[in-house]
């Protein structure tokens, strides 16, 4: 007969957590600082992965020196150890996984990261939480909250998705005045009790298909960010979904809903009027004037993706009592991460852009509708995505189509359904060395400079993931960007 349980559901940051058996599924960045925080703070911590890949060994050797029991190698997940208290997931484990399987089957809480963060928050400095979602934009929307937080002086750090793992910073000594936390829909799904100051979802598209059953699964994680807001439910105008779940969402009373807009905003929202990003929510007279926040010209691009995450990163820095002279600093210090509509070069009156983390065909649409007419470069894994709403969207903007990749044939497909007058060439080769993957790119580029004329932009927007070919998708930029600089 095993020991009996501890109820780790009353246990916070200041409570002993020893005689918790704890354990952690996944050894990456998030694994690790969950294990790492929870072995600090008394817990008995067995940390189980398939691999060893990367910086794995040395930070379980590390973990072990200070008598945490870690397991890495294939097979060692397969399995749920006895008498275990809480099982804390890595957030891409799908919850068929058999060790979250067998951790149900038992009774055993299952946590993701973000959710042991939450739990060991600091009683005594409540630092709140401004939480960004979405299918695409989150880690631009999230830097550009951190860049405006700290041009108010706040003590302000991007964490979760992006940046620091969350439980680290949660743990930090030296309290912050305020995270900026990216969320993805996996994340979202092992969190039950979070109560983020204010929210954003910024869209809602197809994706991840391979990992939920269906669209409405995805959503419904997605909208789990706006559960227990206490200040502001940021939606996307432009996007129903978004609004639908802040509509559905059991809030603190006081909290409201504040919609962000390309167009002129209405009482209540975010803007632009001109060249001007508004705002007619955060202000006393919103009735009948809007707040100048900063012009078109004060941030890295134009390109209508970039000005909505702009307008979603001044809602939730105006939620939490931002003025508006910080919100124009913080945005015109922005500059985004590499891969994310980045010019490369141009020549003969073409210009060519990478803009690699376009990742889905969502992020896809969003980036081609910023060029006309364009050459677009895509192709890679498709993750059970369709184009063809996409194509239908676009496809009066295309001068021609170049396509590499596993799934290259899902979006030949689309072009053929919908757009079957523009020219398509397909660059074979599914090659995962260096050298070919480069030779690869090489084509790519030469097939791209034959379609394109002068006015023209040469767009590698791939709507799919990378992981066919490169390590991700910051190699697939840096492999097109190599391959334009030789051209040019």
């Amino acid at each position: 007969m095993g020991r009996p349980a501890v109820n780790v559901e009353l246990l916070g940051r200041h409570d002993s957590w020893s005689g918790v058996r704890a354990v952690v599924a996944g050894f990456g960045v998030s694994g690790f600082a969950a294990a790492d925080n929870l072995n600090h703070l008394g817990a008995h911590v067995i940390a189980l992965d398939e691999s060893d890949a990367g910086d794995r060994a040395e930070k379980a050797d590390l973990l072990r020196v200070l008598g945490a029991d870690v397991r890495l190698g294939p097979g060692e997940t397969a399995t749920l150890p006895d008498d275990v208290d809480l099982v804390v997931t890595s957030p891409g484990w799908k919850p068929s996984a058999p060790l979250l399987v067998q951790a149900r089957e038992r009774g055993v809480p299952v946590w993701g990261e973000v959710e042991l963060a939450w739990r060991l928050r600091d009683p005594n400095h409540h630092t709140p939480w401004l939480c960004v979602t979405g299918t695409n934009g989150k880690t631009t929307t999230v830097q550009m909250l951190d860049s405006i937080l700290r041009a108010a002086g706040l003590r302000s750090i991007a964490v979760g998705n992006v940046g620091l793992p969350i439980v680290e910073a949660v743990m930090d000594p030296e309290p912050y005045d305020v995270f900026a936390v990216e969320l993805s829909s996996f994340q979202l799904h092992y969190t039950y009790s979070m109560s983020a100051e204010s929210a954003a979802v910024l869209n809602i598209a197809e994706d991840h298909l391979d990992w939920y059953d269906s669209m409405e699964d995805y959503a419904a994680d997605k909208g789990r960010i706006y559960e227990r807001v206490q200040r502001a439910c940021v939606y996307n105008v432009a996007d129903p979904e978004t609004e639908r779940l802040v509509r559905e969402a059991d809030v603190e009373e006081g909290a409201r809903a504040i919609g962000f807009t390309l167009g002129m905003p209405s009482v209540g929202m975010l803007g632009v009027v001109e060249d001007l990003l508004a705002d007619r929510a955060f202000i006393e007279q919103r009735d009948t004037s809007a707040a100048e926040l900063c012009t078109l010209e004060d941030l890295a691009s134009p390109a209508p993706h970039f000005v909505a995450n702009a307008l979603a990163a001044a809602a939730l820095a105006r939620a939490h009592g931002v003025s508006q002279a910080a919100v124009r600093d913080g945005l015109r210090a922005f500059r985004p991460d590499g891969h994310r509509i980045a010019v490369v070069g141009e020549r003969d009156g073409v210009t060519w852009v990478d803009d690699s983390k376009a990742t889905n065909p969502h992020a896809a649409q969003s980036s081609l509708q910023a060029y006309d007419p364009v050459v677009w470069v895509a192709g890679g894994l498709a993750k059970g995505a369709r184009f063809d709403d996409l194509v239908q969207t676009v496809r009066g903007r295309l001068r021609g189509v170049v396509l590499l990749g596993q799934d290259r044939d899902v979006i030949a497909a689309a072009l053929s359904r919908h757009a079957p007058d523009v020219p398509v060439i397909v660059v074979d080769g599914d090659e995962t060395g260096g050298h070919e993957r480069g030779s690869v790119m090489e084509r790519v580029v030469g097939a791209a400079a034959d379609l394109a004329r002068p006015g023209d932009t040469v767009l590698l927007a791939p709507g799919c993931a990378s992981m066919d070919m490169f390590a991700n998708y910051a190699e697939r930029g840096d492999a097109f960007a190599d391959a334009v600089r030789r051209w040019l």
